[in-house]
C-alpha cells in the first residue's frame, strides 16, 4: 500500500543493568545504540559518543562494507567521499547525513518517544564468539560499546 507507515514494535532487553530498546521495523531487529552509548559510564551524551564513533576511519569502512554488501542502493559513491574525510581532524557527519547521502539501510534515526540511532542486528552481532578475526578486531575497536556488544553476543540476544 502507498503511504503505509511501517510496521513498527518494540521490546526492550537488559544488559550489564542497562535497558536497551530493541526495535522491529519492517520485519527486521535494530538495537538502540543510544540507548548502550547512555549505558556507558562517562559524561558524555549518547549523541556525542554516537558522533564521535560513526566519524572514524575504521566505522565508515565497515559500515559501507556492510551495505554494499545488503544494500543494493547504496551509494557507493558517496561512501568513498565518506571515507576519503574519515578520520580527519575536521570531518564532522551525523547519522542523519550518512543515511541521507549513501541511502544506507543498516543504521536508522527514529524521533520523538523512544527516539534514537538503531543499528541492525547484522551489525551489532558482527563480533563472532572467537574475538580473534580482523573483522572483530575492526569492530571493537570502532565501537565504542564493545563491552556492551560481546555482552550481547555471549547472550545470544
Amino acid at each position: 500500500m502507498l503511504g503505509r507507515k511501517p510496521k513498527r514494535e518494540m521490546a526492550k532487553i537488559t544488559v550489564q543493568n542497562t535497558e536497551i530498546t530493541v526495535l522491529s521495523h519492517d520485519d527486521k531487529d535494530y538495537i538502540s545504540l543510544t540507548d548502550m552509548a547512555n549505558g556507558k559510564q562517562s559524561d558524555s551524551r549518547a549523541a556525542d559518543i554516537i558522533k564521535n564513533w560513526i566519524r572514524t576511519r575504521y566505522t565508515i569502512e565497515f559500515l559501507g562494507t556492510w551495505e554494499m554488501i545488503h544494500n543494493p542502493n547504496f551509494k557507493v559513491v558517496e561512501f568513498d567521499h565518506f571515507k576519503m574525510q574519515a578520520g580527519l581532524p575536521n570531518f564532522v557527519m551525523s547519522v542523519s547525513e550518512w543515511i541521507e547521502k549513501t541511502n544506507a539501510i543498516g543504521i536508522i534515526v527514529k524521533k520523538g518517544h523512544y527516539g534514537g540511532t538503531y543499528a541492525f542486528k547484522d551489525i551489532y552481532e558482527t563480533t563472532p564468539p572467537s574475538m580473534n578475526s580482523s573483522a572483530s578486531r575492526i569492530w571493537r575497536t570502532s565501537t565504542p560499546f564493545s563491552s556492551t556488544t560481546v555482552c550481547l553476543r555471549a547472550n545470544g540476544s
